[in-house]
């Protein structure tokens, strides 16, 4: 967002706002005129297509516009709340069974009200159960008369009216400001930035964003503000590449001529044509004297850790220590197991430091990181405590990086001068995404699977077809085979209807699993029995494990072959294709099982994405069309929250030009 300095005046000083009024706005985020004209309409009623009731076809989706003529709560076994609402040529009831005490508040005699819903014939009247509801103005108000018939609505109109403000007075001061104040806006972005790009001017924008005289004025003004958003977010990273940049001084790594062309003859497959090119990138990077950033995304199996590995060995030839850091103690063994397989014997010394070593183990474990002895060190947030001194580390490869904050990440890069840093990512970001989050990283994708490997088979199943589904589970087992089932909650939950790993277990101990192995596993368990279930799982002791979502990365079993998912409703689409990425490690045929607690026919369609595709990277952006970053990610993300306007999962075109006027202008500076 634009920060325009003549809208930088308290509201309280807009014609018609009071110290109670401005008081109201405040409790919304409203307490400039910036924040006014920003605080967007959440849709828009065009006048000119609305019904009248008497012409309202029934089963039909429809918007009308009517008065209050009569309001009451009918109590009973299921209260209910009734409006009756007339527009000259006939009335219609609005029914309410949810909520219907408190919505008495709501509403008034005399409100004027845009209604949107199914309408039904019921006892001989007409009936709209659950309207979508707005309060808008009547008919006679001249600041709508300039719209051409399209209304802004806004997000908690309905909510201010007990507090004294109605949705029309809302667009009163909206419209006020527009008038008296955006004509003094200078636009930020030069005229021939603005021509080049087809973007209209940010006071015309403003203008047309509130009150449009056409559908196609609010996609222009939309377009504007979208990039002016993007603009801003690229701004902020193309200063942090460049002050990277500038005090980024590293210590060169020369390109390894020994350790890594060993390690690549040693292994039993070649490398994939994505692996070569990333290990191209890194190591071109870690030769020059300014610090490496860079993101390095791959789909699950594609092979991140070896590539991480021959980055890690290019320090270590250097003379430089190299520390990998995971989220989970599970995950760090798994690594360090996989990496002293295969740098050992080329004479590379491996350690690991979690914090549940034994005392006198971790006392080793410091001392050789301090010594040098340790080349590669792989750990938990336990490599970044003061204790931890490196001889000299050079190279810092952060796992999972989604589960760390930027502050960690760099506490483990200020374990030493100019530490050059790899990120990595299992969870596919889309490009979108990628280029909001991550923008001043350079960025490597490994999006090619090892040849060889089975697509796993992903079903999408209703609850009533759990006993057959246990049953080929059961099968599988005897097989030889392992199961995992992942369960949305631990504990059983009052609220929802929703089946917990506790109770999950439990339940399969009593069915056609009940004659095997069951384990459970979850994230409240103690560290040490976490620990303990996962390594029995991993060794064949645990034939079938009840879970939640701990095992979504770091529990590496190539021996699972079925991923049974309870209430897969419940999950993202990039989560479920991370759960699915447990099985099918092996040479065995896998399964994915997605078990569906509800019918809802729009989860149905989502969940139909993973049974249509295994490919991350466009499961990742349907989750994104679907979800938003916030979801898709478990978080809100630095400067994604000021997205008021620009959508990822549509704005790529857009976002990639205001990269590149964003960039272009930092680096010309």
């Amino acid at each position: 967002m634009a920060q325009i300095a003549a809208l930088q005046i308290p509201v309280s000083q807009l014609r018609g706002v009071g110290h109670r009024r401005a008081a109201v706005l405040g409790e919304v985020g409203i307490s400039t005129l910036q924040d006014l004209l920003y605080y967007l309409p959440r849709r828009y009623l065009d006048r000119s297509l609305i019904v009248p009731i008497a012409q309202v076809p029934p089963g039909q989706e429809v918007t009308l516009i009517g008065k209050v003529r009569q309001k009451r709560f009918i109590p009973g076994a299921r209260p209910r709340f009734v409006l009756i609402v007339e527009d000259g040529s006939e009335e219609i009831a609005c029914v309410w069974f949810q909520g219907a005490r408190y919505l008495q508040r709501h509403f008034d005699e005399g409100d004027v009200l845009a209604l949107s819903g199914r309408v039904e014939h019921f006892q001989g009247r007409l009936q709209i159960t659950h309207p979508e509801c707005e309060f808008v103005a009547g008919t006679g108000e001249p600041e709508l008369l300039h719209t051409g018939g399209i209304v802004p609505l806004y997000t908690t109109s309905a909510d201010m009216k007990d507090k004294g403000l109605r949705s029309r007075g809302f667009r009163r001061l909206v419209h006020t400001a527009i008038e008296e104040f955006v004509p003094q806006v200078q636009d930020p972005l030069p005229a021939e930035l603005r021509q080049r790009l087809g973007l209209c001017g940010l006071a015309e924008s403003l203008r047309q964003i509130h009150f449009p005289r056409s559908w196609e004025e609010v996609a222009l003004a939309r377009r504007r503000l979208a990039f002016d958003e993007c603009f801003a977010l690229q701004l902020r990273l193309a200063h942090l590449r460049q002050a990277r940049r500038r005090a980024g001084v590293a210590r060169p790594l020369a390109r390894s001529q020994r350790l890594v062309p060993a390690l690549l003859a040693s292994l039993p497959f070649a490398l994939t044509g994505a692996q070569q090119r990333v290990l191209g990138e890194i190591a071109a990077d870690l030769e020059q004297p300014v610090r490496m950033s860079r993101l390095l995304q791959g789909d699950v199996g594609s092979g991140k850790t070896l590539v991480a590995l021959a980055a890690m060995l290019q320090a270590a030839e250097a003379g430089c220590q190299a520390a990998l850091m995971a989220p989970t103690e599970i995950l760090a063994e798994q690594h360090a197991a996989t990496l002293r397989a295969l740098a050992e014997p080329l004479g590379i010394r491996v350690e690991l430091l979690v914090g549940g070593l034994p005392a006198a183990r971790r006392r080793q474990a410091l001392a050789a990181i301090a010594s040098g002895e340790a080349s590669i060190v792989v750990g938990t947030h336990a490599l970044i405590q003061d204790e931890v001194a490196f001889a000299a580390l050079g190279l810092a490869v952060i796992d999972e990086q989604h589960r760390f904050g930027v502050a960690q990440r760099e506490e483990l890069q200020g374990k030493g001068p100019g530490v050059h840093l790899l990120v990595m990512t299992a969870t596919p970001i889309p490009r979108t995404l990628a280029l909001a989050l991550y923008g001043d990283l350079e960025s490597s994708v490994i999006d090619e699977l090892p040849p060889g490997r089975k697509p796993v088979r992903t079903a999408l199943r209703g609850a009533e077809r759990r006993p057959q589904i246990l049953a080929f589970a059961a099968a599988q087992i005897r097989e030889g085979r392992q199961v995992y089932v992942v369960y949305p909650l631990v504990e059983e939950s009052e609220k929802l209807a929703i089946k917990s790993a506790s109770e999950g277990l439990a339940e399969l101990k009593e069915g056609p699993l009940g004659g095997v192995a069951l384990g459970l596993l979850h994230g409240q368990l103690p560290a040490e029995e976490k620990n303990r279930v996962a390594r029995a799982f991993k060794v064949g002791e645990i034939q079938a494990l009840a879970c939640t979502t701990v095992v979504e990365v770091g529990v590496d079993v190539p021996n699972a072959t079925v991923m049974i998912v309870e209430h897969a409703e419940r999950f993202g689409l990039a989560q479920l294709h991370q759960l699915r990425g447990r099985v099918g490690r092996g040479a065995a045929q896998s399964y994915c099982i997605l078990i569906a607690g509800s019918q809802a026919a729009q989860e149905t369609e989502r969940l139909k994405v993973l049974c249509q595709t295994q490919d991350g990277f466009e499961i990742a952006r349907r989750d994104l069309e679907l979800r938003g970053p916030g979801e898709v990610l478990g978080l809100r993300q630095a400067g994604l929250s000021e997205l008021l306007v620009a959508d990822l999962a549509r704005d790529e075109g857009l976002l990639m030009a205001a990269r590149e006027e964003a960039f272009r202008l930092v680096e010309a500076r």
